[in-house]
């Protein structure tokens, strides 16, 4: 259990464009930060980071919160786990209890996945170092790769010993449940018989954004074919392949210092160049390329350089995910080792230098690339040339910004000796069966059929609804709460002044004579918490609901504190000069309250009238009667009083 007072110096701590620049590439635009949104797929910015509020908004999809809600939104962390991950983050110190077997089974899957991963990283590390068999085994092969010590560690390398279940039966041991041993992967299971998956094999954990191990890759060292050179964690609850990439945890930094990133194949490719300095460098770990990793080298730069090994078979595979980087908007250049080389043996044989000095020279955008690999197989087949040009328009046709898609028709013509025309003919029939494609998609969604055209009004409001006025209501509180206004009065001897009054004060204690409630539950906790503060003669500050344990109110308070567009200061520079809600506000927060407590006499009229329809007292009729027309001259007065604030 974390203590408050743990729990409050990681909330004062934690910067939230700190924490979301880990996983986002953030750009200042004004006191803000901007950047694509990592809860949905977006092409323009609408993710905004404010570090004076210490909150992050996407006014795209919705998604808001703090620094904790971020980490737990976006690794699917909980609450505790989120703390432990900034506490780390931010060198704060948590005093933990030794976790029993008894804890450890009450512990949900994804918890127990992430617990027994950590278990077995660590425990392989140790074999390596530690174990004979480790040491002549799998310490060896990593030294023979020229990986030192430092390096290894970092990467948290590791080796599993060549026995059936010595890992299952040491991980059981320790209070591990085999049913999450085998969900993991780490552990086989077949009838009445159980055993290592990686048996034999150095290890080489897989990492999330945060640097948790969610899956591991095995390469075994002895000769027999018959057995798979590397095999991989099958995916679970918290290892997806597809949304993974080797190294993204080791590189997210240096790709966003960069602006750019190097994908390879694997993980010793990785690892060979980070150990030479080279950091900006992930891998697809063996499998095809996907969307989802795609999307997540986006979140860092818009520019990737793949570096491929001369395997022809491999180069013409590679065509599908250029052509995804493409439709993403994203720039690709091609990097070709000589034949035999690979990148992890090309920078192993080179120095650091030479190795981006080779890089920089042979980097090729794709056009060029696909189109000397696919003439070279044309040759002078007039028909495989056009089949050529055909393929390489196709994969122009998937970039989205017309500007760029002109630029490379000009590239191509030159390089194909094709006249432009032509191949703007091919891109445009492209893209108009794209659309054709894409009208299909949306004609099988059923659309409801027109209704008739009435005279009538369409549109109904319901008198009782509050939510409006009472979100209005709070949102002045959370926002302007500790600003001042001022209101006329006079003294004693006739004389007016004015006297001023904070924007929380005056709003509590008007709603409070008026014993006002709200229907909201959420907007009634805010306003309680208000109270609690008016009370001790205090005024909660915006960060205490933002970091409020209850997560719909800090959810509430995001929404609410949030704002879309804020004024750049140039404009004052420029002598522009805007009207903005907060030099009204004395106007703002009067007219609130007023329209509130409108909706809220109709409401009260509304149920009168009702009882006034099922009386059948006469002296009950006559007082909800009276009743009736004394809240009446109410609403007039406040309604007289508001169109004096309009119009002012």
């Amino acid at each position: 259990m974390i203590t408050k007072e743990t729990i409050q110096e990681i909330y004062d701590v934690a910067r939230v464009e700190e924490v979301v620049g880990d996983f986002v590439n953030l750009k200042k635009r004004g006191v803000n930060y901007i950047g694509l949104c990592p809860f949905h797929n977006e092409k323009t910015p609408s993710f905004t980071v404010s570090p004076s509020k210490g909150i992050y908004k996407c006014f795209g999809c919705g998604k808001g919160g703090n620094a904790v809600n971020f980490v737990m939104e976006h690794e699917h962390y909980s609450y505790p786990e989120a703390l432990k991950y900034l506490a780390d983050k931010y060198n704060i110190e948590i005093e933990e209890e030794e976790q029993t077997p008894e804890q450890l089974e009450q512990l949900n899957e994804q918890e127990s996945l992430y617990n027994i991963s950590a278990y077995a990283q660590k425990y392989f590390s140790k074999l390596l170092f530690e174990n004979e068999e480790g040491r002549a085994v799998g310490l060896s092969y990593l030294k023979e790769r020229d990986y030192n010590e430092e390096t290894i560690k970092t990467f948290q390398l590791g080796y599993c010993l060549d026995q059936w279940e010595d890992f299952t039966s040491h991980a059981q041991k320790n209070g591990y449940k085999l049913e999450f041993l085998e969900k993991s992967g780490l552990t086989i299971v077949k009838e009445d018989k159980k055993f290592d998956r990686f048996r034999g094999r150095v290890m080489f954990p897989i990492h999330n954004l945060t640097g948790k191990v969610i899956g591991f890759g095995g390469r075994i060292l002895s000769s027999d074919k018959s057995k798979a050179k590397y095999v991989n964690s099958p995916e679970s609850e918290i290892y997806n392949k597809s949304k993974s990439l080797y190294g993204i945890y080791f590189a997210r930094n240096e790709i966003v210092k960069q602006d750019n990133c190097f994908l390879v194949e694997g993980y010793t490719d990785v690892i060979s160049l980070y150990q030479a300095g080279i950091r900006n460098v992930v891998a697809s770990s063996g499998t095809s390329l996907t969307e989802e990793q795609v999307k997540l080298i986006k979140r860092y730069t818009p520019n990737i350089t793949i570096l491929y090994d001369g395997d022809e078979a491999g180069l013409k595979a590679s065509f599908r995910g250029i052509d995804m980087i493409l439709e993403q908007g994203m720039n690709v250049k091609i990097v070709l080792f000589p034949e035999g080389e690979d990148p992890d043996s090309y920078v192993r044989s080179h120095r650091t230098a030479e190795t981006e000095e080779f890089i920089d020279q042979q980097a090729r955008d794709f056009i060029s690339f696909k189109t000397g690999l696919l003439s070279k197989d044309a040759g002078t087949d007039p028909i495989k040339k056009a089949n050529v040009v055909k393929e390489i328009v196709k994969s122009i046709s998937r970039i989205p910004d017309g500007i760029y898609r002109n630029f490379y028709v000009k590239e191509c013509s030159s390089m194909l000796d094709v006249p432009e025309q032509t191949l703007m003919n091919e891109l445009n029939k492209n893209l108009r069966e794209k659309f054709r494609q894409k009208s299909r998609k949306e004609e099988t969604v059923e659309v409801p059929e027109a209704a008739e055209y009435t005279s009538e009004e369409q549109i109904t409001v319901d008198p009782t609804d509050t939510s409006f006025q009472e979100k209005e209501v709070i949102r002045l509180l959370l926002n302007y709460g500790t600003q001042e206004i001022s209101f006329e009065q006079e003294d004693e001897l006739g004389r007016k002044e004015e006297v001023p009054v904070k924007v929380a004060e005056f709003i509590v204690s008007d709603i409070l004579r008026d014993e006002i409630e709200f229907r909201d539950p959420v907007y009634q906790k805010i306003f309680d918490e208000f109270v609690q503060f008016h009370e001790k003669g205090e005024i909660p500050e915006e960060k205490h609901f933002i970091s409020f344990e209850d997560k719909d109110v800090s959810s509430a308070a995001v929404n609410l504190i949030s704002e879309p567009y804020e004024l750049s200061s140039n404009w004052e520079k420029h002598k522009i000069y805007v009207t903005t809600e907060k030099d009204i506000l004395k106007n703002a927060v009067s007219s609130c309250i007023l329209s509130f407590k409108a909706r809220k006499v109709d409401n009260l009229i509304l149920d009168i009238q009702d009882k006034i329809k099922e009386s059948k007292d006469d002296d009950e009729m006559k007082e909800l009667l009276q009743m009736q027309l004394n809240l009446k001259k109410v609403s007039i007065e406040i309604n007289h009083q508001l169109s004096r604030i309009i119009t002012k």
